[in-house]
């Protein structure tokens, strides 16, 4: 896929290079603050590239030093103008169907088949916490704040909180959602939100390099049905997981991918799509 053949988008700006589609979150002004508009257009990007298989990666970071400060309160305040035409009108709540718009996106972004990268500086609040804890690898900055601001708000963190409790496990997600805890890189690592910590924007970039090159010297069609195997665990019976994971591996094996594969390890070269 080309760059041409990306959705047309206002609110992010989409770049490949190589295996990768850098997507930045590009609302600066407000700290990357997630609109409806944004949310709606990450999803059609998602939607654009999942079957593209020359799109290996996909980087989410935000414009100008911050990956992502949470919800658009001025959405929020235009859903509240709907409300009464809405409640006369049968229809369904507008705070309701923003809410939930945002959950479908992050769903799409956890289910994505390419490996989702993470680069956090800056706020990594509300939403973009739960855009976090969907990445697959996580690279943050030292400096970075983290939380999850909404209880302080008076609301919940309605469609985050489950990723959260996958991501950092029960005891974890209760201490971060209930106290609003605000903190570092260093202690993103520590509970398992970030995979790498990094003091300086050179160790950031230096880092986003090499995970991008070990994701280059992973077969592809390997990657995406490795993926699909370990988003299904504790979704699907463990016998049945594991009778399609060896039709799978059987099927692995076989293909050109995996005669690529086998036959460039015994003759001590990189396979093809390494290169």
């Amino acid at each position: 896929m080309s760059e041409n053949q990306l959705p047309q988008t206002d609110a992010l700006i989409l770049e490949q290079r190589d295996h990768a589609l850098f997507i930045t979150l590009n609302r600066p002004k407000c700290r990357n603050a997630m609109s409806l508009a944004m949310v709606n257009e990450l999803m059609a990007v998602f939607e654009a590239i999942k079957d593209n298989v020359d799109i290996r990666a996909i980087v989410l970071r935000g414009a100008e030093n911050h990956f992502c400060a949470g919800g658009d309160i001025k959405d929020m305040a235009g859903a509240r103008m709907q409300i009464q035409a809405t409640i006369e009108a049968g229809k369904a709540d507008p705070f309701a169907e923003l809410n939930r718009q945002f959950g479908r996106m992050i769903t799409q972004a956890n289910q994505a088949p390419q490996v989702v990268i993470a680069v956090l500086e800056g706020a990594v609040l509300g939403g973009g916490f739960g855009l976090a804890c969907v990445s697959d690898v996580a690279i943050a900055k030292k400096d970075a704040q983290f939380g999850l601001p909404e209880t302080g708000l008076g609301i919940i963190p309605a469609q985050i909180a489950p990723f959260v409790v996958t991501r950092v496990g029960l005891t974890q997600a209760r201490r971060l959602t209930l106290l609003g805890a605000r903190f570092n890189g260093d202690e993103a690592y520590r509970i398992g939100i970030a995979h790498y910590v990094c003091d300086t924007n050179e160790t950031l970039e230096q880092q986003l390099s090499d995970v991008l090159s070990q994701v280059k010297r992973c077969g592809p069609l390997a990657n995406r049905a490795t993926k699909e195997l370990i988003l299904n665990v504790g979704n699907t019976d463990m016998e049945t997981l594991l009778d399609q994971a060896a039709v799978d591996f059987a099927a692995a094996v076989q293909s050109p991918e995996g005669s690529e594969g086998t036959m460039a390890f015994i003759q001590k070269r990189l396979p093809t799509w390494a290169s």
